[in-house]
């Protein structure tokens, strides 16, 4: 049973988005009809977060504002139950490492326990982003490190006035 539209979710945390993020979201634009960025409200395995739902929201819709299939929303359910509400045929995330397939191939399996229809797509990161990571990048804020060609420009403003010591 093939949808209409060809409809994929790349979710995640962002806390912040980095232009990895980005980059993988750029490119799933291409692949689908329409690309929903799915921002955790309540992220059970990075505890708190430096910025609240709303703050990721923002910063990624303006990110993706020339993105004309992307569209940004929170969530706080289980993914697949998110991604059937939505009628998702995919959920598309971005493979940096070894460290992030072993974590992808256990969610992955029980993702398809949970709804066997809806396909996990994983892009392998783009070399120029490979190293890059919401957590380094809060620490490289955190401790006065160069983040300005690393993720969004109102982002870094807000992590530099946020974390800066």
């Amino acid at each position: 049973m093939a949808p209409d539209n060809r409809i994929a979710l790349c979710p995640g945390t962002f806390d912040p988005v980095t232009n990895g993020h980005l980059d993988v979201i750029t490119r799933t634009s291409a692949m689908y009809d329409q690309v929903i960025v799915a921002v955790v409200n309540l992220p059970w395995r990075k505890g708190s977060t430096v910025f609240s739902t709303e703050e990721r929201v923002g910063f990624l819709k303006g990110a993706t504002q020339g993105l004309t299939n992307v569209v940004v929303e929170p969530f706080s359910t289980l993914l697949v139950d998110f991604a059937r509400e939505r009628g998702a045929m995919a959920i598309v995330k971005g493979l940096r490492a070894i460290s992030d397939f072993e974590y992808e191939l256990e969610m992955n399996q029980l993702n398809r326990r949970q709804d066997p229809e809806i396909e996990s797509v994983y892009l392998m990161a783009s070399a120029k982003y490979s190293f890059l990571s919401s957590s380094g990048i809060k620490e490289l804020a955190t401790f006065g490190g160069e983040i300005d060609d690393l993720v969004p420009a109102e982002v870094a403003s807000a992590l530099k006035e946020r974390l800066g010591r």
